[in-house]
């Protein structure tokens, strides 16, 4: 597989990565969000687990730093292939961790929790997954 064809397949996978993230948000809100709240006192812990959630991040993204270092160092040498898979490797459970947000806003809908902080944390995932793109010095 060339370089080119990895980062295609890379770019892909962060654009199904990414509606996986947010497609249960969307779909919960726009089913259920005119239900009645199970238990609305827990509307904001919730907002507030969702924004801390992010944090959760900090610990994959260095990971995923690394990995990006490894792959330019490995780049025209017979590591590369191995490079590009621990990058795509790492980046798959950093994209898990950048998840959360928009996860936890989904089960926010349940307990009530209004459509713009709902809308914030699937913002906060989005801006999250912004950070996991490959950038284009790298190859």
């Amino acid at each position: 597989m060339t370089r080119g064809q990895v980062r295609r397949r890379l770019a892909v996978n962060w654009w199904q990565y990414l509606a996986l993230a947010l497609l249960p948000l969307f779909v919960i809100n726009g089913v259920f969000s005119q239900t009645d709240p199970v238990l609305p006192l827990l509307a904001m812990p919730f907002f507030i687990a969702g924004m801390a959630s992010m944090f959760v991040s900090l610990k994959f993204f260095g990971g995923f730093k690394h990995a990006l270092i490894d792959t330019h160092k490995a780049l025209d040498s017979p590591e590369e292939p191995a490079a590009w898979i621990n990058l795509a490797a790492r980046r798959r459970v950093a994209f898990l961790a950048a998840s959360l947000p928009a996860w936890i806003g989904a089960l926010a809908v349940f307990v009530g929790l209004e459509a713009i902080p709902v809308m914030l944390l699937a913002l906060a995932s989005a801006v999250l997954f912004y950070l996991y793109r490959i950038p284009r010095q790298l190859g």
